[in-house]
């Protein structure tokens, strides 16, 4: 008989955990983690922002944390994602969150820190996986939108969900509209989320997640 395997470690309580951000050109997950990193609300140390464009640069400085552009071209990922683990080996950070990073993370890296990796997904999981989830729930005619907080695996949208957010939608609002009100969802979904893993009140079993809410 083969036995399962658990990992589990023990940390003091004034030990706070290193944090990286991966984000791409949309600013609100971000703007928002800062705040509440900001504010006291995360408590935590943000070793980096990283990013595979230069448009967050200044919000990111402001703060006083480090901006580490990585370009991600269509012509050579496995490169950009190799100097991105690099990077994240260097670190060695406890979570990382996708605050809308709008690349596939790849198989090997989503392994290799398997259970640190968080994404938001603009998306009521698990319906309207991969992009344009919110054009799609137009067309569909959805009367409820949200945003799904899952950690990252190698089965693209398919990790163990931590939170979700809902909003309802009326027929008169437009795509650009569902667009605006996802928006709300993603940033409290993240969150809430990011707040909970930080306080170790999440525990993964299989392809669930369990959340000690607080």
């Amino acid at each position: 008989m083969q036995l399962a395997v658990r990992k589990w470690t023990i940390r003091t309580a004034e030990n706070r955990m290193k944090v990286v951000i991966m984000v791409s050109k949309l600013s609100h997950c971000l703007a928002d983690l800062l705040w509440r990193w900001r504010s006291g609300e995360l408590d935590c140390e943000i070793a980096a922002v990283v990013s595979n464009h230069e448009d967050l640069r200044a919000m990111v400085e402001r703060e006083g944390l480090e901006f580490c552009h990585i370009a991600v071209p269509p012509e050579d990922k496995p490169g950009a994602f190799a100097k991105i683990a690099d990077l994240l080996r260097f670190i060695q950070p406890d979570l990382i969150v996708l605050a809308r990073y709008m690349q596939i993370i790849p198989t090997q890296m989503c392994e290799e820190f398997f259970g640190k990796i968080i994404n938001i997904h603009h998306s009521f999981l698990p319906s309207f996986v991969g992009a344009n989830p919110y054009q799609r729930a137009y067309q569909r005619g959805v009367k409820l939108i949200g945003a799904t907080c899952h950690y990252a695996t190698a089965e693209l949208d398919a990790g163990p969900i931590i939170d979700q957010e809902v909003i309802r939608v009326e027929h008169f609002h437009s795509p650009e509209d569902l667009v605006r009100l996802g928006r709300d969802c993603e940033r409290l979904a993240l969150a809430r989320s990011v707040r909970w893993h930080l306080a170790d009140r999440v525990l993964m079993h299989g392809n669930r997640s369990i959340v000690f809410r607080d």
